[in-house]
């Protein structure tokens, strides 16, 4: 079992970035995928950016390829979610996720955080 721990959201204007922080405990940290994912008010949770256990393969979504870039930290147990030209669309709250196998459906995942809110003035 592994627990997770998202910091860094605030409010920002459009244009600027965000660095979000997911931290991990427990279980081997390099064992699992870690996946990103936000939620709007009224919308369904949708899939941002996810990774492999190695780090090896990265996966965004459309709409944040090139903004956003999703990296790990084995030696602090921490995924991060480097987000750049934020866009007042990029509002939503943000879940970091975990599973043993990388997915793009946030059905998939095993073990999640509280979530960061992110809100983007336009």
């Amino acid at each position: 079992q592994v627990q997770l721990v998202e910091s860094g959201g605030r409010l920002v204007q459009a244009g600027g970035s965000l660095r979000l922080s997911c931290a991990a405990s427990g279980r081997t940290f390099s064992s699992y995928a870690m996946g990103w994912f936000r939620q709007a008010p009224g919308k369904e949770r949708e899939f941002v950016a996810a990774t492999s256990s190695s780090g090896a393969s990265t996966f965004y979504a459309d709409s944040v390829k090139g903004r956003f870039t999703l990296s790990r930290d084995y030696a602090k147990n921490t995924a991060y979610l480097q987000m750049n030209s934020l866009k007042p669309e990029d509002t939503a709250v943000y879940y970091c996720a975990a599973r043993n196998r990388v997915a793009f459906s946030s059905t998939s995942y095993d073990y999640w955080g509280q979530g960061t809110q992110v809100t983007v003035s336009s």
